[in-house]
């Protein structure tokens, strides 16, 4: 069995099952979250792997013994699992790996009411945990043994979603959804029951191994079906999930990617029409439309780190009403400041269906400048690369560098911003300007360093 450190990450639980990581290891993660979160009862819910049953009842199995009553809400989407944890006020367990390939499973976290779990606000004491008992052995359990009972919350969650919504009146809509044999299959028909919309499925089959195409629409190439479906059916808009179903992606009528922060702008003006004044918060790499947007529209925004703990700290810290990230992340106030896509996805159909004119022409107004996306470049000095483009960076003529999270270089017609990922030996680049000849410049002086 490796050791922790190759799955303890950041904010979850991640790693190649059984390699990595088994059912009676899960066993001792429920057991040490029941410890750290001090609870008298928690949540459970899993995604469609195949291994995601096993393990979340060997979790559920682990509380119980510490004398934790279990509610296990079985196949759900991660927000589906917040939506219960925030709903019934349970730390929650969702095993899932998202986005990865199937051989892979994880655990994500979170205290009552949705609260993330990261490195400072608990993972790192259940890790301790976890490792002195698989040196020593399991701990004693409970004199008396928690319960462990299943509950159904599907139903509840599209309602809550649906609440948070004006659908009323919206005009007919042919919305081709791919779900990528993910939780969206399972959430999807439940959440859009009843509206004036006529769905074209697409893969909805609850299959773990992902046999159409991997579950992670931030990569162009399993886009191509749903943009192809599009503009096959005529469809006024496509919506593809990650596997979690926590992520939704927007392809227009004429099968072109929408840019999340365009949907991050078009939502947040739609949320400061609820809430005059409100505070938005997004991460330095969505666009510079985003904060444009928030002011046009009275509101006041935030910058802050890329992740989820970061941006629901902030929510929490400043009362944000909104939040999103370039990643197809996006946070509510009215859903425990945790992220769900598909409440983003029923904005923008609110937003499609309240007006006649296209998506395309709908999002042209947050849509504002030109994007690289991010480019992922292997290093073998995450820090001395990074290092070397600050140098060349420094002295740059109207520049300004900040390192809010890795390097960000901005002046008035362009930014990019570098940063380490956590887990692999990357390097991230995004770089946004006034025009793709700008982008194409500054994105290839900054990989001609980090690559040299």
């Amino acid at each position: 069995m490796a050791d922790l450190s190759q799955i303890v990450k950041a904010y979850d639980v991640r790693g190649v099952v059984p390699d990595q990581w088994d059912e009676s290891m899960a066993e001792l993660f429920g057991a040490a979250f029941a410890q750290v979160t001090g609870a008298s009862a928690i949540v459970v819910g899993h995604d469609m792997r195949p291994s995601s049953p096993g393990l979340s009842r060997a979790f559920a199995r682990g509380a119980a013994a510490r004398g934790v009553d279990v509610t296990e809400i079985g196949l759900c989407s991660t927000d589906q699992l917040y939506f219960a944890s925030g709903q019934l006020d349970l730390p929650g367990a969702m095993f899932t790996a998202s986005h990865n390939p199937a051989q892979y499973n994880g655990i994500k976290l979170c205290r009552a009411g949705a609260a993330p779990v990261g490195q400072e606000t608990g993972l790192a004491e259940i890790r301790t945990l976890v490792e002195g008992w698989l040196d020593t052995g399991a701990p004693e359990p409970a004199a008396t043994t928690g319960t462990i009972t299943s509950r159904d919350v599907l139903d509840d969650y599209a309602a809550h979603l649906r609440s948070l919504v004006d659908l009323k009146g919206i005009r007919p809509l042919k919305v081709a959804v791919d779900a990528g044999n993910g939780m969206g299959g399972h959430t999807v028909p439940t959440v859009l029951a009843g509206l004036p919309v006529d769905l074209v499925p697409m893969y909805f089959e609850l299959d773990g191994t992902f046999p159409n195409h991997e579950a992670n629409p931030l990569d162009p190439k399993n886009l191509v079906d749903l943009q192809e479906k599009v503009r096959e059916t005529g469809a006024d808009i496509g919506l593809a999930f990650d596997g979690d179903a926590d992520r939704c992606f927007v392809v227009d009528e004429r099968g072109e990617p929408v840019s999340p922060s365009a949907i991050t702008a078009l939502v947040a003006a739609r949320e400061l029409a609820k809430h005059p004044g409100g505070t938005i918060i997004h991460n330095l790499i969505t666009s510079w439309s985003v904060p444009e947007v928030v002011a046009e529209h009275g509101g006041k925004a935030v910058r802050t780190r890329v992740g989820h703990s970061f941006i629901k700290q902030e929510m929490a810290r400043t009362g944000a009403i909104f939040g999103g990230e370039h990643s197809a992340h996006y946070y509510f106030r009215d859903f425990w400041n945790a992220d769900t896509g598909m409440l983003a996805a029923l904005h923008v159909l609110a937003a499609l269906g309240g007006q006649d004119g296209p998506l395309s022409g709908l999002v042209e107004q947050y849509d504002r400048y030109a994007a690289s996306g991010e480019i992922n470049s292997t290093v073998a000095d995450q820090a001395g690369r990074a290092a070397a483009v600050r140098a060349a960076y420094a002295d740059a003529d109207g520049a300004t560098l900040d390192e809010l999270d890795g390097l960000t270089v901005a002046t008035s017609d362009w930014w990019f911003n570098l940063r380490a990922s956590n887990t692999e030996p990357l390097l991230r680049l995004n770089v946004e300007a006034r025009d793709p000849e700008t982008v194409t410049r500054i994105r290839d002086e900054v990989l001609s360093i980090v690559r040299a």
